[in-house]
């Protein structure tokens, strides 16, 4: 017995395209989903008769609707992907069939709509997660060349495609992050590459009672990516080596302003504000304004930071 779930004619207004203006106007986005039940969870959703024991339709549709507005794209691919995802991760689903369309495209001739679709099961998507391997920020590599060699930390390392990266050029790399699971698969990927430099540590960054402690002019280099916890800034610079350097870039306050992401202002940085909160660093390069964005492939309004302790 097949059993599965129609959500059809899901619309919403999302910032897709491949030139910044057209990234910069709303356009209304389709999406229609056939989500195939896992047995065991069809037949406890029957016979409880409970939406917890359910694919809530609701909550899916919730999803799909946050992540096609939560931040532009410059691929309905990459918002199909996103949401392919990302369902199979939060839904007890064993098959996605998706379609993703711009409903109005702005194409000569094109009287209907334009989209992509994709068909995945749950063990499809695994072999999927398995061989994407999110390249490292595209700020890092941009400056691989300027770093100085030795031991890195990886703030909020998640799943850790930046001290990754590191640790293939030789660096001792310390990667911290509050999210077990996702430690975890550093350290498994650390294992599958032979990268034998990779160190992973669980920590709360933002325990009031708990401080984190970084050390003192422990690392020489200094990676933060796409977080921001303001009271930690001093701890950052402390740790710093005379002549280590910090890389930084996190969301800008037009992100949330554009797309509402973050939802959250505070986890924004106004203009400039990277800035003050280094002082006592020697600016290398600082940048605003939109890049690539913390999964690759999307765009997203950041700030962009190169400093260095001087002795």
């Amino acid at each position: 017995m097949t059993a599965r779930v129609i959500i059809e004619g899901l619309e919403f207004p999302g910032h897709c395209g491949v030139s910044p203006e057209e990234r910069a106007s709303l356009q209304p986005i389709g999406v229609d989903l056939e989500l195939g039940y896992a047995p065991e969870h069809f037949a406890r959703a029957a016979s409880t008769d409970r939406i917890h024991q359910a694919i809530d339709y609701a909550a899916v549709a919730r999803r799909v609707r946050e992540i096609g507005t939560g931040r532009g794209y410059e691929l309905l691919e990459a918002m199909a992907e996103h949401v392919c995802k990302s369902l199979f991760a939060e839904f007890p689903i064993s098959r996605v069939r998706l379609w993703v369309r711009k409903l109005k495209p702005p194409v000569d001739d094109v009287t209907g709509s334009v989209g992509i679709r994709l068909e995945r099961t749950r063990a499809e998507q695994r072999v999927s997660d398995a061989a994407c391997d999110i390249p490292p920020a595209a700020f890092l590599v941009e400056h691989l060349h300027t770093l100085p060699k030795g031991r890195a930390l990886d703030v909020a390392a998640g799943r850790g495609r930046n001290a990754l990266c590191l640790a293939s050029l030789d660096y001792q790399v310390d990667a911290l992050d509050r999210d077990q699971e996702a430690l975890a698969a550093i350290a498994a990927m650390a294992s599958q590459r032979n990268l034998s430099t990779v160190t992973v540590r669980q920590v709360d960054l933002e325990d009031p009672e708990h401080p984190a402690d970084l050390g003192h002019e422990r690392y020489d280099v200094i990676l933060v990516f796409f977080y921001l916890y303001r009271p930690l800034f001093p701890a950052l610079l402390a740790a710093l080596r005379p002549e280590g350097m910090l890389v930084y870039e996190t969301f800008l306050i037009e992100n949330h302003l554009r797309f509402q992401h973050p939802k959250r202002r505070e986890f924004c940085l106004e203009h400039n504000e990277l800035l003050r909160l280094t002082q006592g660093l020697r600016v290398l390069h600082y940048e605003e304004g939109e890049a690539a964005g913390p999964h690759g492939r999307e765009t997203a309004f950041t700030a962009r930071l190169l400093a260095v302790r001087e002795t």
